[in-house]
């Protein structure tokens, strides 16, 4: 029976994390804490930018400044890699965006994985979902953006003729139009799908670890087990963190990356 409580008590802590705070039903439901974390994590982008273009310094820059700049190079060296000197004037500052933004909706997963929940929960909201990244709407909606620029750019720089060629004669040649149509159709749409699913599915995982670490002392009292429990958790807690970092920032650097090259490749290729 105490077998039975405890993995109930582990499911519903579990269910109450995965639950976004929520109006609306069905298609027309809107992730309140979702478009709320993702809306304050933008304006601080917009805000610190801001202040750094307000204070610049040309001869003694501080720590933030350098920090920006050396962020600023890199993706420009990221773009100039896919563009040379011929990037559209969207993707350098695109690129810097979708970097930053969604390396700080994955940080979200450092912070104490019930803080936020607890604050919440105080100011009457029942659920409470802290990471925008474990949000499939937040991730498909950005990759649906890098595919409709992908689509402008693609009939934009072929023409319509041209991109409507590249449907009906690639891969297999004039005399399979049906499969080569088929083909094209799956190809592209995989970009968009697969750039969302990998961001999403490696940042839940990853949430899902923490909260697996947290179960370990959930619901416990003071006693000799809870002094061989707690500092287990605190040891995995520190782990997994030093590993995650590396994870949240290679899968903003791959979601940047792979939208730098698709604009890229809807410029480069006259034929497949």
């Amino acid at each position: 029976m105490a077998t039975e409580n405890s993995g109930g008590g582990s499911v519903e802590y579990i269910q109450h994390h995965l639950t976004n705070l929520r109006i609306g039903e069905g298609f027309w439901s809107l992730n309140i804490d979702t478009i709320l974390v993702s809306a304050f994590l933008g304006a601080l982008i917009v805000f610190v930018a801001m202040k750094i273009g307000k204070n610049l310094r040309t001869e003694t820059p501080n720590g933030l400044q350098n920090a920006v700049e050396s962020i600023l190079e890199f993706v420009d060296a990221q773009v100039k890699d896919s563009f040379g000197s011929r990037a559209p004037s969207i993707v350098a500052p695109l690129a810097l965006t979708i970097l930053l933004w969604v390396w700080l909706m994955n940080f979200m997963d450092l912070l104490p994985i019930d803080l936020l929940p607890a604050i919440a929960s105080g100011l009457g909201l029942e659920y409470f979902k802290v990471v925008p990244t474990t949000d499939l709407n937040v991730t498909l909606a950005m990759a649906l953006v890098v595919f409709a620029l992908v689509l402008y750019y693609n009939v934009k720089v072929k023409g319509l003729g041209g991109f409507l060629k590249m449907f009906l004669f690639h891969p297999f040649g004039k005399y399979l139009i049906p499969l080569n149509i088929v083909m094209t159709a799956i190809d592209e749409l995989a970009k968009p799908i697969s750039l969302a699913l990998r961001l999403f599915g490696n940042i839940f995982a990853g949430e899902l670890v923490f909260m697996l670490i947290a179960l370990l002392t959930l619901g416990a009292t003071i006693s000799a087990s809870l002094l061989i429990w707690f500092p287990l958790q605190v040891v995995l807690d520190m782990a997994w963190i030093a590993f995650h970092i590396l994870i949240i920032t290679l899968q903003a650097f791959i979601f940047m990356v792979l939208t730098i090259v698709y604009i890229g490749m809807a410029h480069n290729q006259d034929e497949h």
